[in-house]
């Protein structure tokens, strides 16, 4: 099979989908790998690098489009690049398809295979292939929450950890799932006081067993919720509803509710996000004020950590990469259930019910097109 890599063209989006050992992996069966020429560089990988590994370097992103039965990237494609994708061509990405309407149509209307990385699950019900991304955002998220508390950016001009005689900053975590959990951990290794709020008994179990001594896992109800964030110096959400909309936990008349500078940082943005004055944001533009609450709702926050994100990455995607090169999509996803799950459309097929209802879309069950 040939296998293209582009470069990445998402506002200051420096990861890759491949990394030189993935390249050797796919040569060494007998796969031929096209990569643009520098899309490598923004997570510290050469083009020589990729050529030692077996890769043939093209100029352009046209070029590696034009010549690739699979594409594996890492972000969806974006506007400028859906007159590249072509018909029965199989995409390997994060597609978050019912963030994005415009994004769903136009896949469907050049009748690619998309094959999202966000819905593959592993034998447990787990996401192998959002996990990394999810471990990544969740330990971002205090850190930048952190930063725009500051009063300079618009925050409380609170220290997280506080002072001795200062009491530290409240951090409410929505999720107790991979994000949350890693939130959670990583704010409470910043030294806040951390709630992390939970509807399942055995996550809270779990949370309460493994987190440390100032986690508070505590279950998750309206009147719970609304005592939380009137005490919130940072809310982070991250709720997660495989492959749709993330709900709207955090309404518009909360804000009201909360402190003035408070930061909201949605870890749920790629899937809509889970505050109602959350719409996403860029790296170079990422925050925006509501009703005196800051909100960091970036789109592609493991994008800023790029060499960690890549490699974590292709750690994951590797394997279900290679069982697609080796076997063709069909095959591949006969063979395997969990990958199954990623197929979220198929030569204009709307393949994945809650992308099909999120836009109230005809949707055709995967073994129909298999």
């Amino acid at each position: 099979m040939k296998i293209g890599c582009p470069k990445e063209i998402k506002n200051h989006e420096y990861r890759v989908g491949l990394i030189p050992a993935s390249v050797r992996t796919y040569v060494a069966s007998g796969h031929e790998v096209f990569v643009q020429k520098g899309a490598g560089l923004g997570s510290g990988i050469a083009d020589e690098e990729y050529v030692a590994a077996g890769a043939k370097i093209l100029d352009t992103a046209e070029e590696v489009w034009a010549k690739a039965d699979m594409i594996v990237k890492v972000k969806e494609p974006l506007p400028q690049e859906y007159p590249l994708m072509r018909e029965g061509q199989l995409l390997y990405t994060y597609f978050h398809f019912a963030a994005s309407e415009e994004l769903t149509k136009a896949c469907m209307e050049r009748k690619i295979v998309a094959l999202a990385y966000e819905t593959v699950e592993d034998q447990d019900g787990s996401l192998p292939l959002l996990k990394p991304m999810s471990e990544v955002a969740g330990r971002m998220a205090p850190l930048m929450g952190s930063f725009y508390l500051g009063k300079a950016h618009g925050g409380r001009g609170l220290l997280v950890s506080g002072v001795p005689g200062v009491a530290p900053c409240n951090v409410l975590v929505l999720g107790g799932g991979v994000v949350g959990r890693n939130a959670a951990r990583m704010a409470a290794g910043l030294g806040a006081k951390v709630t992390i709020l939970d509807v399942k008994a055995k996550v809270l179990e779990y949370l309460d067993d493994t987190m440390p001594s100032n986690v508070f896992p505590v279950y998750s109800d309206p009147v719970t919720l609304e005592e939380n964030l009137k005490e919130a110096d940072m809310v982070i959400g991250a709720v997660l509803i495989p492959g749709a909309k993330a709900p709207k936990l955090v309404r518009k008349e909360h804000l009201k509710i909360m402190k003035p500078g408070a930061v909201m940082v949605d870890v749920a943005i790629d899937q809509g996000g889970c505050f109602e004055t959350s719409h996403a944001t860029t790296h170079s533009d990422p925050i925006y004020v509501v009703d005196g609450i800051v909100h960091y709702c970036v789109a592609n926050m493991p994008g800023a950590y790029a060499r960690t994100s890549t490699f974590a990455l292709n750690n994951a995607t590797i394997y279900y990469g290679k069982m697609l090169a080796d076997k063709g999509y069909i095959q591949a996803c006969k063979d395997n259930p969990g990958l199954k799950k990623g197929l979220n459309m198929v030569m204009g097929k709307v393949t994945y019910k809650p992308v099909a209802e999120a836009f109230d879309l005809p949707y055709t069950p995967v073994d129909e097109v298999l």
